[in-house]
């Protein structure tokens, strides 16, 4: 277990002895990416806990209640992360199981971790411009949502313009679709309407016939009487008129006397309709011909309009619909045309506003940041060198896209336009040079400790990690990195993996990881992380000092200690 207190924590230890693990436990734990190396020789998973307060931050309870989590005592957090053999991981927040991009959104609010690779991409123009972004304030959102809006529009110019020949073809054709469809005016279901009644019309002798013969044999025919034919309609009459003369005298009899009725009643009914069906149907050929040259009006519709492996009148339709709103989309008329320009000059103008007004922007908060920076310096033991921060229009050579204004051609990005580069003096005789170029390791781990203290009161996470940021500085400098880190840490929690006892005697708690030896038949190394104090913490810093515990060394490292614990209080009013 590894105790990380408020204030700053300082991690030391031989080369080799395991320093790094705990800034990779770090990194692993919120979200980092899974390295199946991790895992011990022989073990099926390695796995990280942690526990964190996260106090009153009421955006990280919410994105963990989110995700299915709970928080101890209203502000305690435990996060584990398991890792297998075969690089594949788990994640846990709270108790519930979450994706990993849950890890990366709460490392956002709680943690920001800086390495020896963090010097180097300080020397990169994007690097320097969040920076320089950060510390200004900026919110992008604004700008970046018109970018969007702008390239949207070039791109839907453009395609049109340089399609316009395809496109009017396209055009033409779903023109003569649609016209072709509406001149026949298809009606919908009307294909299976003008089937039934064709598959009518063709059977009409014959239904004629069945109706009046059911009819007759119902009611009788009065053209043709048979002499003792017995039709439905007489025989329920007489059967009415027999029960009807024991009337009254069972009501059991009456009951099913009117049930007889009844069906009198509908027998007559029903006649009369097969009558009137007979009389209406319209045996007529013409009308079957004329039904039959609708039906092939509409297949040849669906014949060139609706292929496929159920072809209907339905999908002739729903072509003509998607013609009509495709033809809309691509509408190659000047007037469209004019109208996508206008469209895309109005989001480049706003483009350009917004841009001019984050170039303003930059420019102001250059100088406060560079002033900052170069304060900061001197107390690192850079006293005579100077950061100066340029802001310059971007080059229309650079990849991305061009922006005219007012004739001059600008590179324009979703970051903006402006190139954003840091450049650094080390004393006053020596040129202006970019930070890539003028700066050796020590002076590019001081810049960047003194940028991070400069932008600390606006980093909104609570813990900050430095791992052997201090590389390459020695002497009174060493002293001043440890200063600084130490003011730092009055603001949030600092954890620094350092190799200079002149940083960790600033720490409030210090932590030692020494090899513990080897274990089992594949001679694992192991680790043992301690909390040391007293004694042990000034034996580790004189190991620190001169790599022995001497009493030169120990007399030196109470020395350093006594000097550092002199300056508290002053730096407690810091």
């Amino acid at each position: 277990m590894l105790p990380l207190g408020a204030g700053l924590t300082a991690v030391t230890g031989e080369t080799g002895a395991g320093k790094t693990m705990v800034v990779s436990g770090l990194l692993l734990l919120f979200g980092g990416k899974a390295d199946a190396a991790r895992v011990r020789s022989g073990a099926e998973q390695a796995s990280v806990d942690g526990r964190l307060d996260v106090g009153g931050d009421v955006d990280v309870a919410a994105r963990v209640r989110n995700a299915g989590g709970d928080l101890d005592d209203d502000s305690g957090l435990i996060i584990r992360r398991v890792v297998s053999v075969s690089g594949r991981s788990r994640a846990h927040v709270g108790g519930a199981p979450v994706p990993l991009a849950v890890l990366g959104e709460l490392a956002d609010h709680l943690v920001a971790v800086h390495g020896q690779a963090d010097q180097q991409r300080l020397t990169r123009p994007g690097r320097q411009r969040a920076a320089l972004d950060r510390f200004a304030g900026l919110d992008l959102v604004e700008y970046q949502t018109a970018y969007a809006a702008w390239r949207d529009a070039e791109t839907a110019l453009t395609d049109r313009t340089t399609r316009l020949g395809e496109l009017r073809r396209e055009a033409d054709l779903l023109q003569h679709g649609i016209a072709e469809i509406e001149t026949v005016a298809p009606e919908p279901g009307e294909d299976a309407e003008l089937a039934a009644a064709a598959t009518r019309l063709g059977h009409a002798d014959a239904l004629v016939a069945a109706a009046h013969a059911a009819h007759d044999l119902l009611l009788g025919s009065a053209e043709t009487p048979l002499e003792d034919a017995a039709d439905v309609a007489g025989l329920l009459g007489a059967a009415v008129r027999v029960l009807a003369q024991q009337a009254g005298s069972d009501p059991a009899l009456d009951a099913l006397a009117e049930r007889l009725v009844d069906v009198a009643t509908v027998s007559a009914d029903l006649g009369a309709d097969l009558g009137a069906y007979a009389e209406d149907l319209d045996a007529d050929p013409a009308q079957l011909a004329r039904v039959e040259q609708r039906r092939a009006q509409l297949q040849a519709l669906i014949r060139k309009y609706a292929p496929g492996p159920q072809p209907d009148l339905a999908a002739v339709l729903q072509w003509n619909k998607n013609a009509a709103e495709r033809l809309a989309e691509i509408d190659v008329s000047d007037e469209a045309i004019a109208a996508l320009v206008a469209s895309r000059d109005d989001a480049r103008d706003a483009v350009a506003a917004l841009g001019y007004q984050l170039s303003d922007v930059r420019r102001e908060a250059a100088s406060r940041l560079a002033a900052a920076v170069t304060t900061e310096l001197a107390g690192l033991a850079m006293a005579a060198s100077r950061i100066d921060i340029a802001v310059r229009p971007r080059s229309a050579t650079t990849a991305g896209a061009v922006l005219t204004v007012a004739g001059v051609d600008l590179g324009v990005g979703p970051d903006g336009m402006d190139e954003v580069e840091f450049l650094l003096q080390a004393h006053p005789q020596s040129p202006v040079l970019p930070l890539a170029r003028s700066a050796s390791g020590g002076e590019l781990s001081r810049v960047m400790l003194a940028l991070e203290l400069s932008l600390a009161g606006l980093d909104p996470v609570p813990t900050m990690v430095f791992d052997e940021v201090d590389a390459g500085v020695g002497g009174r400098a060493a002293l001043e990195v440890g200063r600084r880190l130490a003011q730092l840490a009055r603001r949030c929690q600092v954890v620094v993996v350092t190799h200079l006892a002149q940083v960790a005697a600033y720490a409030d708690q210090h932590i030692v990881v020494d090899r513990a030896g080897e274990s089992g038949e594949q001679a694992v190394r192991l680790s043992d992380v301690r909390l040391v104090e007293g004694g042990e913490r000034t034996a580790e810093l004189a190991r620190m000092l001169s790599g022995s515990d001497s009493r030169t060394a120990l007399k030196h490292a109470a020395e350093l200690l006594a000097t550092v614990e002199s300056e508290r209080g002053s730096l407690l009013k810091k």
